[in-house]
């Protein structure tokens, strides 16, 4: 039974606009869906939709795809991980007198994976509320460190070209965006004295950093106009000229709110300091976005005030963007939820969809998309910016564990590596507090040097 709707067979149209440069037409016929071409003979048929990817499970197989006897070229491996089915048609790709048959649902696929379908009514949850990647489909059948949606739309642009062999299809660039969640400006400037004593003492007890405390108490009483230049957080200026040697422009998330004083930050954006640190990365040509705070991910309403509150105090120091985007606190995220309330905030994009637990794919994608809320069937005007890694989910004893070693600079090595090889965008998550020794700063720096 055909499960896409009209405005779900839409918003698939505008992602083969988006990625091929093209104006396809997809049109349903019986159980199958036709891909056509304005002025051009011949289609592409798929002619095996899967209900699965219709419905909110991960309960369900994984076969593999060989690309490689078809005549087809794939960009990470020749085998291509193929959620849905325990086995596949083969050959998967044949040919008619006037048409292509694809025996596999591609277009599916990518639905399932960029709505997130798959989460959505989940109670198999963190402690923090979040869908974690070891409950995923892809994590179950690893292919969650490969772009499978791209991987499946690079197959799809293939069985184009054989279809409409003098047809001009976009081509892409590997790009990176590197992003900072400003949870913590400075360790010392914004705490109370209870704070700032608890601080120091677990500052030489438990981490072995002596010098820092010795200096706290100077950088605490210093930080009342500006972020002290030895407070071993403000690592702001060395951020942005790594990103200004290698031509990026770093994303700052700000805090706007207090929901829940135990995650929170201990800043109000208010601040004399945080203003001009904010005026600092506007004049160096880098972008300022919202970090919703830890209750808002689930209220419309919270993220409103918040995102209100960052551009009245943007509006007040001359700062002036034409997008403005996010990223929740702790990743936090329920679909469609969050992300209908992000896009009633008026954002232009969110960048959170990445899991704390495992680094990858959580989209299956690491191109931006039109968000689409598979509920109300509908598509919205903010955009999804795929995360592909955050720094803390390689580096914790919380999670992958692997610390400032060389097996985590690979790690997202790897990962930046594979959205090279789908042309896509390697997005990657550091926070300014996790720069404060030379071993965690030579990862960050050979990880933005394509020269390594």
């Amino acid at each position: 039974m055909m499960n896409f709707t009209h405005a779900s067979i839409s918003w698939l149209e505008i992602l083969l606009e988006e990625r091929f440069g093209q104006k396809f037409r997809l049109t349903p016929k019986d159980d199958s869906l036709k891909l056509s071409l304005a002025g051009a003979s011949g289609q592409i048929l798929f002619d095996r939709l899967l209900p699965e990817f219709h419905q909110s499970r991960s309960d369900f197989g994984c076969a593999h795809w060989d690309a490689t006897p078809e005549g087809f070229i794939a960009n990470v491996g020749s085998f291509l991980p193929a959620p849905g089915v325990e086995d596949l048609v083969r050959p998967l790709v044949t040919h008619t007198d006037s048409s292509i048959v694809v025996n596999y649902d591609i277009l599916g696929l990518i639905y399932w994976m960029l709505t997130r379908l798959e989460e959505i009514g989940r109670t198999d949850l963190d402690s923090h509320g979040r869908f974690p990647a070891l409950a995923s489909h892809a994590h179950q059948h690893r292919y969650l460190e490969r772009p499978i949606a791209d991987e499946w739309m690079e197959i799809l642009r293939q069985i184009i070209c054989r279809q409409w062999p003098q047809l001009a299809i976009k081509q892409h660039r590997f790009t990176v965006k590197i992003s900072h969640d400003v949870d913590s400006p400075s360790r010392y400037g914004f705490k109370d004295v209870k704070g700032l004593i608890h601080t120091i003492a677990a500052d030489i007890v438990k981490h072995d950093k002596v010098k820092s405390a010795v200096v706290a108490p100077w950088v605490y009483l210093n930080s009342d106009k500006r972020l002290h230049p030895l407070d071993p957080e403000n690592t702001f200026e060395w951020i942005m000229d790594q990103s200004e040697k290698f031509g990026l422009r770093s994303a700052f998330y700000f805090m706007c709110g207090r929901t829940d004083l135990a995650y929170d930050a201990e800043y109000e954006p208010e601040h004399p300091a945080v203003r001009r640190l904010m005026r600092q990365i506007h004049e160096r040509g880098h972008e300022i976005g919202l970090h919703p705070s830890y209750g808002t991910y689930q209220s419309s309403e919270k993220i409103i005030q918040e995102a209100i509150r960052l551009r009245q105090i943007c509006d007040n120091e001359g700062i002036d963007q034409q997008e403005w985007g996010a990223r929740m606190h702790f990743l936090r995220w329920k679909q469609p939820d969050t992300l209908t309330a992000l896009d009633e905030a008026g954002l232009a994009y969110d960048s959170s969809l990445g899991y704390a637990d495992h680094p990858g794919f959580r989209c299956g994608t690491c191109f931006e998309y039109p968000g689409f809320d598979p509920i109300a069937d509908k598509q919205l005007k903010l955009r999804v910016r795929p995360l592909i890694a955050m720094e803390q989910t390689i580096i914790s004893d919380l999670y992958l564990g692997l610390g400032s070693s060389e097996r985590a600079y690979r790690k997202l090595l790897d990962l930046k590596n594979a959205c090279r090889s789908v042309g896509g965008v390697f997005t990657l998550l550091w926070h300014n507090s996790s720069l404060s020794n030379k071993k965690l700063r030579s990862i960050y720096y050979r990880l933005l040097d394509d020269s390594h």
